[in-house]
């Protein structure tokens, strides 16, 4: 599909979606929100795709949502889910089956089963942070800088940043980065633990790509379907049920091809040639 505010790509078993409005720091549209669904829809129903990456064009990953957008909204307009022009694409990403915690306006990629990859290339704040959120990992350019931006326009914690905000950084970090609006650099993002990594910037996407050629090649793509599902359900749950769950998930897993395939490979000392299955 051609795509007006965003770019796909598939190679490697790695599907690239890089948010394309490069002129506006890829500040957020409705027709952005209902491309990114559909992009991460088709990634997520292509066999060939292991592994997701969601990136920035140019000089930012994504200023937040478009001014025009909040414009609109302090004259009276109402916030409406996914746009509501015909010509938008129109997706439901994430397991059918997953809990409705995952199923909300942007939460809904910790509902699909392929991990998500955030190569935070220059700015990201309030909307375009909590995107980078609601991926599995993120990784930064030493260009990247994050900010809340929220109480700067008489906002609030929204889309569920002050759940999982906290639970990354500590209540005392989130409540700075809240609170005050500021923005922080790499270095300060990743000493609190908003990222995984810091590399130079013409780095990000080789090292992101490479980490997300590993995952396709040497993990299991059941196996990392199983543990996404098992983490973010453990938010919710209390130790008994989440070991519980974990032992009739291993039980299960005995029986799997990528537990054979796994074991052969080891034992062979050859790569695995896992199928998911």
């Amino acid at each position: 599909m051609n795509y007006k505010e965003l770019l796909y790509d598939v190679s490697e078993g790695i599907a690239t979606v890089t948010l394309n409005r490069p002129e506006k720091l890829n500040a957020w549209t409705t027709r952005m929100e209902a491309e990114y669904r559909h992009a991460m829809a088709e990634a997520e129903r292509d066999p060939d795709v292991r592994t997701i990456i969601v990136t920035g064009a140019g000089r930012g990953f994504c200023a937040g949502a478009d001014m025009g957008l909040l414009t609109g909204l302090s004259q009276g307009d109402t916030l409406k889910e996914g746009g509501q022009a015909d010509d938008l694409p129109k997706a439901k990403p994430g397991a059918p089956d997953a809990r409705d915690d995952f199923r909300m306006l942007y939460t809904w990629p910790l509902a699909i089963r392929k991990p998500i990859l955030a190569a935070v290339n220059g700015p990201a704040a309030g909307l375009g942070l909590i995107h980078t959120l609601y991926c599995d990992i993120r990784f930064a350019s030493d260009r990247a800088r994050f900010g809340t931006a929220f109480v700067r326009r008489g906002l609030i914690a929204e889309h569920g940043i002050s759940y999982f905000l906290p639970r990354l950084i500590g209540v005392q970090n989130a409540l700075d980065l809240l609170y005050s609006g500021r923005m922080i650099d790499a270095p300060e993002a990743l000493r609190m633990g908003l990222v995984s990594r810091v590399v130079p910037h013409d780095e990000l996407i080789p090292t992101v790509r490479a980490f997300a050629r590993d995952l396709g090649t040497l993990s299991s793509p059941r196996s990392i379907a199983i543990m996404k599902r098992q983490v973010y359900d453990a938010l919710f749950q209390d130790l008994a049920t989440a070991n519980t769950i974990g032992n009739d998930e291993m039980l299960k897993s005995f029986d799997s091809e990528d537990f054979r395939e796994g074991v052969a490979s080891f034992v062979e000392k050859r790569p695995p040639k896992f199928t998911g299955k």
